[in-house]
């Protein structure tokens, strides 16, 4: 019995290391040397591992087998913060790349919840423009599809009209757009904006979304709204009002709620309490920079899908590191 125990643990130890090899290969797009470098193994266990997962049909165009950390994480996170679904995946050192993959795992969680009917809201940035890449293309009648916020003046392939648009070309949907800056220059400016009819039937629709996919971001120079001139300007003091990140433009504080800052009362976007009212909601963040903002809106639960990466997963799991 011994003996067999002994088996099926070296077993399991062996299917964890080739599930990673072919993680890090055919996802992550690392180098043979690199993964082996990563897992302590030589290059050629490697390269036979990726041999074998192309031959005996564990890779096609998704990875099949299970990475039991990422697992137990998973389980962890749905339990402790009372989540529909999780979704872990590894940590990468390149954040365009974690960007990538948290975004191809978010479109894949999404996929199945797209239906006839239904409308779907969206944020912004990289991480979700590669989750609507990872959707197949398809008609669904009397789908729609609606930006969750204003966006910047220059696009860059991530600016919340470009994602919204390659959401609503996949789906072949009618796309609703908020044709606004993400800050206006006052709240009486934001508030005297919305009564524009369209505007105004954009926010509507954004309001009745069935499913929702966001992003969020820190505060720190990797995020691309913490950069803006905008939000650079106001840094200092954000982080002076307690707050780690933003969630669709708002400023949070470590327990999820918005910070008494103007900037918030300027936002041209679904405030983040209403996402609780979206039936399927998925926030899609990842690099341990956004640990503080995830744990934010998790422990508010302005979400019930989450996609991240172990290290975030980790951190956010163990409340005295998130909170130090």
């Amino acid at each position: 019995m011994r003996a067999t125990s002994l088996e099926t643990e070296a077993d399991h130890e062996g299917e964890h290391v080739r599930a990673r090899v072919a993680w890090y290969y055919f996802i992550a797009g690392l180098k043979q040397q690199e993964i082996a470098d990563r897992l302590g193994i030589t290059r050629l266990k490697v390269n036979r591992i990726v041999g074998q997962a192309r031959a005996d049909g564990s890779v096609q165009i998704e990875l099949r087998m299970p990475l039991a950390h990422c697992v137990a994480l998973e389980a962890r996170l749905r339990d402790r913060f009372g989540l529909a679904e999780a979704v872990v995946v590894p940590a990468v050192d390149d954040p365009s790349a974690q960007q990538r993959v948290i975004g191809e795992a978010a479109g894949a969680l999404l996929d199945p919840l797209l239906a006839e009917g239904r409308g779907l809201g969206v944020g912004w940035g990289s991480t979700l423009s590669a989750a609507a890449r990872r959707i197949g293309p398809r008609r669904l009648p009397g789908a729609w599809v609606a930006a969750l916020m204003g966006g910047l003046t220059r696009g860059s392939g991530t600016n919340t009209f470009e994602v919204a648009t390659e959401f609503a070309r996949a789906l072949g949907a009618e796309c609703y757009y908020l044709p606004a800056p993400i800050y206006c220059p006052s709240s009486e400016n934001r508030l005297a904006l919305l009564t524009h009819y369209g505007l105004a039937e954009a926010m509507r629709r954004a309001r009745q979304a069935d499913v929702a996919l966001v992003a969020a971001g820190d505060l720190s120079d990797l995020s691309l709204l913490a950069r803006t001139q905008t939000v650079s300007e106001n840094r200092a003091a954000l982080v002076a009002a307690g707050a780690v990140g933003d969630l669709l433009g708002v400023y949070l504080d470590r327990d999820g709620m918005p910070v008494d800052h103007p900037l918030n009362a300027r936002a041209v976007a679904l405030p983040p309490e209403d996402l609780r009212e979206v039936p399927y909601s998925i926030l899609a963040a990842g690099g341990l920079h956004k640990a503080g903002i995830v744990a934010a809106v998790l422990r508010a639960g302005y979400v019930n899908r989450l996609v991240t990466d172990e290290a975030v997963a980790e951190a956010v799991l163990d409340e005295r590191e998130v909170r130090a």
